[in-house]
């Protein structure tokens, strides 16, 4: 194992440790004591689920740590008889991958039978059941709201009723990729429970350590209804075809707090702890369009621990329908000893208040009174300020991206859901300056051949007039990515791009390695890696520093392993809890995902390598992903599903983007020019590369094709991914074919290019 991957694990330890979220501990069931005798149940106990499937957490590993094998290292007195019949079950029934891809293998695994005979010996021996629950998902996967998935079986409902009337004290730990159906908690009444999620390699450890007395310190970043039926998108997830975003900007606490609050069983932001805390607002100051507010955390219980100070802001009644509160800032205190008081200083723009008109195409502060809770949780209400805002603050848009077909979307609540159609492309005003849906001009100057690609950054040519040199056809090979498991770089990355012909080569463009993941470094080739916490768990820690420092980590095995580009973080909204990649993404709210994402990317360039913030936009469930037409408001895609894009823009530097499979509005990401000229580059001012997702098909959602690469140049986007040979052109792309029909500029050809090179010049040539 490598110095670097050695360093990755022991951050993503601590990772594993402060997202654990634990949301009932009655009665002080935990932390264990030392020589309380237990008995662990659930064969994840010993396969524990370290990761999700498919392309965001296929790694190889050198070792993975389990639940049992950590108990059993600690202080307390593991029923062996237990964990013998366990071992022997599992060795003769493994893991089922299904025999396929990733979307093969089951979302839940086989349970042995216990028997009488064996309950009443582990009885004897033991007072404290724990039973583990896991589940899988993943690319091209997604969860049901069956048995086995989104739901217990009957065989572990029927462990769980065992366990709580025969031990005194039962405890479930949820190894899951995904919020679950909790009724069991009311139904059952386990005396702790706690989401250990899927906390990569060293995630069993992780587990084990909290247990036994490190104080669990993670919230979480998505609310868990009574039911899947109250989530507003449940009706209408497994659409066929197109997919209709019904409940507008409604989504997770949006919704339930701003209309049912009765529905919900852990609102957002919810984590115990084994102390407690008390905050106090000592300050308030409200200038240059910011907001700082200091406050004080103690630590009033009896155990060390650490929390986290939420601000939400409820916002003044509005012409426009708007959630009852949002969240605006986090941050997390040290480890603070009992009696311990930490100041915090937080602070952040007043442009965390604007919300989006797509009546009047524009984005609003409106004038009035604002509360911020400084708060524990979403419903907490620890203390409050006050802000008054003297005018409204407007900035016009041009309406973009925006549904061409009349549909209904959520409004308000009155014994009942209340829509309105949403405005559509044709509707309404729109115009303005804040996103001019027009192509970049290129303006290099053609120069000879006799140039190479370092005199561009040692001064003697700009970047401009080096692309002016380089010719069509090269130029149209330097718009593919080749691979997966391309020969021209490291061997098991999933991409090359960059100098990927002899001529490219010729001129002295070098070829960057792409590879995933947002789990860690996944190598075909079976090489090994760190394999990190998912995305979901890490940001349960709600610690961007901490954050920031697991994909430090990771740079530095990109480093070891030749890799420029990681492809991740994934920071997709968690919009319903059974889609197959939620592991990947972090939340169901915009801020923290985009914050989150932006750690991530801090910690990469912080290594001389970057990462790619994917997938643009609204990518929200597997099943059937590469042709969905997903339908939804431009106020929705602006305020929710753009935003964390926003946010990361914000507070980092991304220089990569990867658009997705699914289309919006009836054009697919991958070449939809409102969306990647209008918005992306008009608006928010990206200047850095976009690439498509591997395969994915472009155009209309009407007549999607994988060969128009000629739309997503037209589009604003630079490179397609991937061809098995892109000097070759062995997908068939129509790019040189569009050129040569004047269907496609040589400028727009030229300006993908710089924004190819720019990268790799930062990227590699920097090495």
């Amino acid at each position: 194992m490598t110095d670097a991957t050695k360093k990755t694990l022991a951050a993503a330890h601590r990772a594993a440790i402060d997202g654990i979220v634990m949301l009932e501990n009655k009665n002080g069931a935990l932390p264990l004591r030392r020589g309380e005798r237990i008995a662990v149940f659930g064969r994840s106990q010993i396969d524990y689920n370290a990761g999700g499937t498919g392309s965001g957490g296929s790694v190889n590993t050198e070792y993975q740590t389990d639940i049992l094998s950590s108990l059993e290292k600690s202080d307390v007195e593991v029923n062996r008889t237990l964990a013998q019949f366990y071992r022997d079950w599992v060795s003769k029934n493994p893991v089922s991958t299904g025999g396929g891809m990733w979307a093969s293998r089951p979302l839940s695994q086989k349970e042995p039978q216990i028997d009488n005979y064996l309950m009443k010996k582990v009885l004897a021996e033991s007072e404290t059941a724990i039973v583990v629950i896991g589940r899988s998902a993943g690319e091209e996967q997604d969860s049901v709201n069956a048995p086995g998935g989104f739901l217990l079986t009957e065989a572990e409902t029927e462990l769980l009723k065992t366990a709580r009337g025969r031990f005194k004290k039962l405890i479930v730990l949820l190894n899951v990729p995904s919020v679950i159906d909790m009724s069991f908690v009311g139904e059952i009444g386990p005396d702790a429970v706690l989401y250990i999620w899927q906390g990569g390699q060293e995630g069993g450890a992780a587990a084990a350590e909290v247990l036994c007395g490190a104080s669990p310190s993670g919230r979480l970043t998505d609310t868990i209804a009574l039911s899947y039926a109250d989530y507003p998108s449940s009706e209408g997830f497994d659409a066929k075809d197109k997919i209709y975003y019904n409940e507008d900007i409604f989504v997770g606490y949006r919704y339930f707090e701003t209309f049912c609050p009765e529905n919900v069983l852990y609102p957002f932001g919810f984590g115990l702890s084994y102390t407690d805390f008390e905050l106090a607002c000592r300050a308030a100051v409200f200038a240059d369009q910011k907001i700082s507010l200091t406050v004080d955390v103690k630590n009033i219980g009896g155990a060390t621990g650490r929390e986290i100070v939420q601000v939400y802001a409820e916002p003044p009644k509005s012409n426009m329908p708007r959630q009852k509160r949002s969240l605006v800032e986090f941050a997390k205190t040290k480890t603070l000893a009992p009696g311990e008081t930490q100041t915090l200083r937080i602070k952040f723009p007043l442009s965390r208040l604007k919300y989006y008109d797509d009546k009047n195409s524009e984005w609003r502060i409106d004038g009035g009174e604002y509360r911020l809770i400084i708060a524990k949780n979403v419903r907490d209400k620890s203390c409050s300020v006050r802000l008054r805002l003297s005018k409204d603050i407007i900035k016009k848009c041009d309406r973009l991206a925006a549904p061409k077909e009349l549909f209904k979307r959520l409004i308000g609540f009155d014994g009942g859901p209340i829509y309105e159609d949403a405005p559509t492309a044709q509707s309404g005003k729109s115009g303005g300056t804040g996103g001019k849906a027009k192509r970049k001009a290129f303006s290099g100057i053609a120069r000879s051949r006799k140039y190479k690609f370092e005199d561009v950054k040692n001064g003697r040519i700009s970047l401009d007039e080096f692309v002016s040199a380089i010719s069509e056809k090269d130029l149209a090979r330097l718009c593919r990515g080749e691979g997966m498991g391309s020969k021209l770089v490291r061997p098991g990355t999933g991409a090359a791009f960059g100098g990927v012909s002899k001529g490219l080569r010729k001129l002295g463009i070098p070829c960057a390695a792409a590879t995933d993941g947002p789990s860690g470094l996944r190598l075909d080739n079976g090489d090994k890696a760190a394999l990190l916490p998912i995305g979901t768990m890490l940001a349960c820690t709600w610690d961007v520093e901490l954050i920031e420092e697991v994909y430090s980590c990771i740079g530095g095995e990109m480093i070891e392993n030749d890799i420029d580009l990681l492809l991740g973080p994934g920071f997709n909204i968690h919009r319903n809890p059974l889609c197959g990649r939620n592991f990947e993404y972090y939340s169901e709210d915009p801020y923290i995902s985009g914050a989150a994402a932006a750690a991530a990317l801090r910690g990469l360039e912080s290594r001389g390598v970057c990462g790619t913030l994917k997938h643009i936009a609204a990518n929200n469930r597997e099943e059937g992903r590469k042709g969905l037409d997903t339908v939804l408001s431009e106020r929705a895609l602006r305020e929710i599903y753009l935003r964390p894009l926003e946010y990361a823009l914000e507070l980092s530097n991304p220089k990569a983007i990867m658009t997705a499979y699914n289309g919006i509005n009836g054009e697919m990401c991958g070449s939809n020019f409102e969306l990647i000229s209008g918005i992306i580059r008009g608006e928010f001012g990206f200047s850095g590369m976009v690439m498509t997702d591997w395969w994915a098909s472009l155009g209309s959602c009407s007549a999607p094709s994988r060969r128009n690469s000629a739309a997503m140049l037209r589009a604003g986007g630079d490179i397609y991914m991937v061809a098995k040979s892109a000097e070759k052109n062995s997908g068939g792309d129509n790019t040189l074919k569009e050129l040569k029909s004047a269907n496609l500029s040589a400028d727009e050809l030229r300006r993908a290019a710089k924004n190819i090179l720019s990268l790799i010049i930062n990227v590699v040539i920097s090495d």
